[in-house]
C-alpha cells in the first residue's frame, strides 16, 4: 500500500490517539515504525493465537470480500483482527484476548516494514472492520478443518 492509502490508513488510525499530530510525528520518526495507540475509541482487537488465526483468517477470505485490519507479532505467534468497540468486553472465547477501552496496543505503521510487528491486512483508512460473527464463524470452521486433518 502506497501514497494517498497509506496516508488515509495513518489517519484513520491516528485519530483514536489522544494527540494525532503527535502519533503521526512519532511514527514517520521512530525507527521501530510503531506506535501506542489506545483500543476502545473507534475499534477493539480480538488476539488469537497464530495456529487458530491464520487459517481462520484462510476462511475468512472465503467467506468475505476483505476482512477488516489484521495485524500479527513477529513470528505470527498472533493475529489481532480490528473488530467493533465493544466486542471485546462481549467476547467469550477460551484463547482469545480482546484489547478495548482501557487498554494499548502496538501498532505498526501502515506502509514500513517494521520487522516485528506488521500487517497482515493493513487498514485502507476507510474504517472497514471484522465482523465478530463472520470471525467467530470462520474460528468454527478452521478448528473443524484442523481436526479433521488431524
Amino acid at each position: 500500500m502506497y501514497g494517498s492509502g497509506v496516508k488515509a490508513a495513518v489517519d484513520w488510525l491516528a485519530q483514536v490517539a489522544p494527540d494525532p499530530d503527535a502519533c503521526r510525528w512519532e511514527w514517520e520518526r521512530n525507527p521501530l515504525g510503531v506506535v501506542l495507540l489506545p483500543a476502545g475509541r473507534r475499534w477493539d482487537v480480538l488476539i488469537l493465537p497464530g495456529d487458530l488465526g491464520r487459517p481462520a483468517l484462510e476462511v475468512m477470505d472465503l467467506l468475505a470480500p476483505r476482512p477488516g485490519p489484521v495485524l500479527a507479532d513477529f513470528g505470527e505467534e498472533r493475529l489481532g483482527f480490528f473488530v467493533p468497540p465493544g466486542t471485546a468486553a462481549r467476547w467469550v472465547g477460551t484463547g482469545v484476548r480482546g484489547a478495548g477501552g482501557g487498554t494499548w496496543i502496538v501498532v505498526p505503521h501502515p506502509g514500513r516494514d517494521t520487522g516485528g510487528m506488521h500487517w497482515v491486512v493493513p487498514p485502507d483508512g476507510s474504517g472497514l472492520l471484522t465482523d465478530p460473527v463472520v470471525l467467530e464463524l470462520a474460528m468454527h470452521e478452521a478448528v473443524a478443518r484442523v481436526a479433521g486433518a488431524g
